[in-house]
């Protein structure tokens, strides 16, 4: 089972902001806060948010090596679905609108988001 994942982000606030609202939305609960960052938990698992004063870069490019993108479960399609349509409101970006929701391919629902900052995510709808 994965431990956690930590984001380096340019802004904390704007990343809050998109990312909170999001990992809330999937039922993550607001777990760690200190004025450089913060994490969101389920289980065992955790997703932490923090702006070091080591990066860098001020924009994540997911077409070089490192992180592509994390793709979380959705319980349904419709969960899915209203997620997306308040999305935008929270600073994300729906990638690959031609192609939505079967972007993945025909059998596979989901939407693929990006953030202010370059970060993709990818919701998966249906079981586990």
């Amino acid at each position: 089972m994965l431990h956690h994942v930590e984001l380096w982000v340019p802004d904390l606030r704007r990343a809050v902001t998109s990312w909170g609202w999001l990992l809330e939305g999937l039922g993550y609960e607001p777990y760690q806060n200190w004025e450089a960052g913060r994490s969101w938990r389920m289980g065992e698992t955790y997703v932490v948010l923090e702006q070091s004063p080591a990066l860098t870069a001020d924009r994540h490019d997911r077409t070089r090596p490192g992180l592509n993108h994390l793709a979380f479960h959705v319980r349904s399609r419709g969960e899915l679905d209203a997620l997306l349509t308040k999305a935008p409101d929270h600073g994300w970006t729906l990638l690959f609108p031609d192609r939505h929701p079967y972007a993945g391919g025909a059998e596979h629902y989901a939407a693929y988001l990006e953030d202010g900052d370059g970060f993709e995510v990818e919701l998966v709808a249906g079981a586990r």
